[in-house]
């Protein structure tokens, strides 16, 4: 049985089954190589509810083949920029120079530094800064070695699912798993930009949860925050979605991105949820405490009833409000006898018997 940890630390934050849900603004390349943007980004961010600004870590050539890529028809996103990947890439990078002066702003900001680091540099550079988790995209599940180098650093990581199957889903678990590091969550998410709703399948994170035995979150791309507040309902504690000041910014995220208002709508309707939710205990709660009497019933005296009678069928009703005998009881007071007089109307009590 895998043996990961249900509740996490994640900076000042607990991450966890009795703890809020983990709100990540995805800004990505959306700072559009801007360092003030990058700024104002996390301003808006903050004031929207997130806990954490991530970006993500990489230069074009360390990630992307542009000899690959141009043996390749392009149907999807990619295809859509009207640039080779490359140049769009290189527009998007996250400098690593930036890298201190930007989580020091998201300290002075009160809000959580990460970023997706995509190649080895990169993650000893997050080792160093000693971000509170890092985030691994779906992209990256199947290089096992880059898993195993980044798990080793200790830090939480969230491990992004996409394009993936069950199988190598465990791969990728299992060899974090054998690093030692405990501090994992998996992250559903379905790698189209935007994805449709219908093929969410949030219900995965029941089948994580039971294979693995590990937190879940989303990691989402569709529209709205249909499928970010069903994963919380289902147990996930982490919800990340791509962040952008104006979805109409030129640049590839953008268009599949979160504004400011529709971001704190998300949040504000998750923790409304999670006040929903409550406890697995079931009981009478304070404002119920006059419903149970007026919504329930009990016997009543149908028709006068005179002190010495016995009580019979024809001389009760089971009424509202609930004050005397529970109906339940019925059965065994016909056959007893009074030892007052009990007007019709009102409730008989075990004392008049």
């Amino acid at each position: 049985m895998l043996d990961f940890n249900k509740n996490i630390r994640i900076g000042n934050r607990m991450v966890g089954p009795d703890y809020p849900t983990y709100f990540i603004a995805e800004i990505g390349g959306n700072f559009d190589g801007s360092i003030d943007k990058a700024k104002r980004l996390i301003d808006s961010a903050k004031e929207a509810g997130a806990d954490c600004a991530k970006f993500q870590t990489f230069t074009a050539e360390t990630i992307v083949s542009e000899g690959g890529f141009s043996k390749m028809t392009l149907h999807g996103v990619h295809g859509s920029w009207g640039r080779t990947v490359s140049e769009v890439f290189k527009d998007v990078e996250f400098p690593m120079e930036w890298h201190q002066e930007i989580a020091d702003y998201c300290k002075y900001v009160d809000i959580d530094f990460s970023t997706s680091p995509y190649f080895k540099e990169a993650v000893d550079l997050c080792a160093d800064m000693n971000v509170p988790f890092i985030k691994i995209g779906s992209g990256e599940i199947t290089w096992l070695e880059m898993l195993d180098y980044t798990a080793r650093k200790g830090l939480p990581i969230m491990l992004a699912t996409g394009d993936a199957t069950m199988a190598e889903i465990d791969e990728a678990v299992r060899t974090i798993e054998k690093t030692g590091n405990k501090d994992l969550v998996l992250m559903q998410c379905i790698t189209n930009y935007p994805s449709r709703i219908d093929s969410a399948n949030v219900n995965v994170l029941r089948t994580y949860q039971n294979a693995f035995n590990c937190l879940t979150g989303y990691s989402d791309h569709s529209p709205g925050h249909v499928v970010a507040l069903a994963s919380v309902i289902l147990g996930g504690r982490v919800v990340e979605k791509h962040f952008t000041l104006n979805k109409k910014d030129k640049g590839p995220d953008h268009p599949h991105s979160m504004e400011p208002d529709e971001f704190k709508f998300m949040v504000d309707s998750i923790r409304e949820a999670e006040r929903a939710m409550g406890s697995t205990r079931k009981e009478v709660v304070a404002e119920e405490a006059e419903t149970v009497f007026v919504q329930r019933r009990c016997l009543y005296a149908k028709k006068d009833i005179k002190k010495g009678q016995t009580i019979t069928e024809g001389v009760i009703d089971v009424l509202r409000p609930a004050l005397g005998i529970p109906p339940k009881f019925k059965d065994m007071i016909i056959g007893k006898v009074v030892n007052k007089d009990i007007q019709a109307g009102d409730p008989i009590f075990w004392e008049d018997l």
